[in-house]
């Protein structure tokens, strides 16, 4: 989508919200008026938060054009009638606290020594202290601000001598990163295992780890997990974002060569898409390519095609509801799983970077 219809339509969007919620009684009935808006609300709010961000800001835009006076003012709560200027870092965080509680809800009872098979070699035991290593190491690196790697081995974790108690471990230790994350102001500088060397940058990992997890602990008994289309689209872009800095995958990435080459993943429920070519400084770049907005993880090598250039000739191209997706990208569902997932193209490219970025 281009820039000029992204303003076109925030414009017209926001003109006509306005329009609705300043109508006289006797013009619009006012229960016809607040279900309107109530489903527009409901649209926006599956919005990730990037897009979030950017709707709003496009909002702000839009009625900024308007000459000062009544109308703009009016155009000017829009964003924030729909909650998309609301503090993201807070949305995180309450989203992490929702998660964790399900998790802990999920192994609670269950024999601890129950393998975990998409973590080949773990059981729920290991799962749940790996969950609250987390949430331990990063509480201590939020609160001292750091500003170089500290490992998890090197931080307190308060470990519960039976593994049976470490379900409510865990959610002590939730509890204990949340409150840090909570009293912080997210756009501190700090150092990050990420792109983002901001405390922002560790509530919204969080939330991955836990969405990834809970996927781990509810696919070993045998249910079905389910990821919301919003959370799901901003997971595989903070996967992609934070690929290039995590060690080992990115030396796996550089290591697959086919520099050029291109892999697509397209939402089915959502129209996402996000575009891959892989070679360049950093072993591969990427783009949001259903909107155009340029997301790029690293640099493009000269004279390599844009991936919006190469979305239309990608050489493996994997479509499913965008839920699915992101447990694809974390190897937690396999391509050939045929209802879930269509693929065209080499597959063999597709295994390859599968293989290649495999937590």
């Amino acid at each position: 989508m281009s820039e000029a219809l992204e303003q076109a339509l925030a414009e017209a969007l926001a003109g006509l919200v306005t329009a609705v919620d300043t109508c006289e009684d006797d013009v619009l009935d006012p229960d016809t008026a607040v279900k309107w808006l109530e489903g527009s609300a409901y649209v926006l709010d599956r919005l990730a938060p990037a897009d979030r961000r950017r709707l709003a800001a496009l909002f702000r835009a839009a009625a900024l054009r308007e000459p000062a006076g009544p109308w703009r003012d009016d155009l000017l709560k829009v964003g924030d009638g729909f909650g998309l200027d609301e503090d993201q870092h807070e949305r995180y965080c309450d989203a992490v606290g929702a998660r964790v509680k399900r998790f802990v809800e999920t192994v609670r009872g269950v024999d601890p020594a129950t393998g975990v098979p998409s973590c080949p070699g773990w059981t729920f035991a290991d799962l749940t202290r790996h969950h609250g290593t987390t949430h331990r190491w990063i509480a201590h690196l939020v609160r001292h601000r750091v500003t170089e790697r500290v490992w998890s081995r090197d931080v307190p974790l308060e470990l519960p001598d039976e593994e049976k108690d470490y379900p409510d471990w865990l959610a002590t230790a939730a509890e204990e990163s949340l409150r840090v994350l909570r009293s912080a102001d997210p756009e501190t500088p700090m150092w990050s295992h990420g792109a983002d060397q901001h405390v922002r940058f560790f509530a919204r990992r969080l939330l991955f780890e836990a969405v990834v997890h809970l996927a781990d602990a509810e696919l070993a008994l045998g249910r079905v997990p389910h990821v919301e289309a919003c959370t799901a689209a901003d997971g595989i872009e903070e996967f992609l974002e934070n690929l290039p800095f995590f060690g080992p995958l990115a030396q796996s990435v550089a290591a697959l060569g086919r520099d050029g080459a291109v892999l697509r993943l397209r939402a089915t429920d959502t129209g996402a898409a996000w575009t891959v070519v892989l070679g360049g400084e950093n072993g591969f770049r990427w783009e949001n390519t259903a909107d155009g907005a340029d997301r790029a993880a690293g640099a493009a090598g000269a004279g390599g095609p844009t991936a919006t250039e190469a979305e239309t000739g990608a050489a493996v191209t994997v479509e499913g509801v965008a839920g699915e997706l992101l447990l694809l990208v974390y190897g937690r569902r396999a391509p050939g799983d045929e209802e879930l997932f269509t693929v065209t193209g080499e597959r063999a490219l597709l295994d390859a970077w599968l293989a290649a970025t495999a937590f």
